[in-house]
């Protein structure tokens, strides 16, 4: 196996979640394929850049986008979550927090044209995206939202509850609710504690500092603090994990599909 690969465990893992492809022409072989896409996002490389051994990256490109646009990647991580959970496997203590992503020249210029929004914003920092994630008690992802650098981690947090989304491997609805929900400081507000209680989904979220002022400078009707336990958050692990990929860690897509598709690709990966 060459070095950035996937392994054996890894492809037979991910063999039977690709789409078959029964007609046309044959093609070039789905694991060299992955082989070299994977490579390319864990090495930072550019598209052209890529080993021959993969075969064309023209290839490996157009093979890429396609199973971007049309969900191929987010059904796979729904599958593999879908069978965690039906082994017992995912532990429903959810952590939820996001990550600052820099963004390369070379993710500048996309056209506007049918396409989302490019999920960059102006920080500190320069252009930057921002992935916003919940992941389980294990550090695996279970729903991200990708946004612009600039945007506030509390706007977010309903939107990366409801991206949760683990189906049955046989009848029934989709698991959308986690037993209980970490966050930090940048997930305290009145509005989302309301939002978790009217799902009674616990959660531990500590208090910021004006809003404890504030509570206790209304006396009796600022109401009784929050109850807060510090448990282990183990989302910076899970993107710490996401970051060892060198494409995920600095962004070099010009378009939003592209860089969710390969954040989705690496929590593939995670689960395998």
């Amino acid at each position: 196996m060459v070095r950035h690969e996937l392994s054996d465990a890894e492809w037979e893992f991910l063999r039977p979640l690709l789409p078959q492809s029964l007609r046309g022409r044959k093609r070039l072989d789905d694991r060299t394929v992955l082989n070299g896409i994977v490579w390319k996002f864990r090495t930072g490389t550019a598209w052209r850049d890529v080993p021959e051994r993969y075969g064309s990256w023209h290839t490996l490109h157009t093979r890429f986008r396609r199973w971007a646009l049309d969900g191929t990647f987010e059904r796979m991580l729904r599958a593999a979550q879908a069978r965690a959970d039906a082994a017992g496997e995912i532990d429903w203590v959810v952590s939820v927090d996001s990550t600052v992503v820099r963004a390369h020249q070379h993710a500048v210029g996309a056209p506007k044209r049918g396409l989302r929004i490019p999920a960059l914003g102006r920080s500190r920092g320069g252009l930057t995206s921002k992935i916003h994630l919940a992941c389980d008690a294990l550090g695996r992802p279970l729903g991200f939202v990708l946004t612009g650098g600039n945007t506030n981690d509390c706007t977010q947090f309903t939107a990366v509850m409801e991206a949760i989304r683990v189906p049955r491997l046989g009848p029934g609805r989709p698991r959308l609710r986690p037993a209980h929900v970490l966050g930090d400081k940048g997930c305290s507000s009145r509005a989302i504690r309301t939002w978790l209680r009217r799902r009674g989904i616990a959660h531990t979220i500590p208090e910021r500092a004006d809003q404890k002022r504030n509570r206790a400078r209304r006396g009796s009707r600022g109401g009784r603090p929050p109850r807060f336990d510090k448990q282990l958050n183990v989302v910076e692990r899970c993107f710490n994990r996401l970051k060892q990929w060198r494409g995920i860690a600095t962004r070099y897509d010009k378009t939003a599909e592209s860089y969710q598709a390969a954040v989705t690709l690496a929590s593939l990966l995670m689960w395998a």
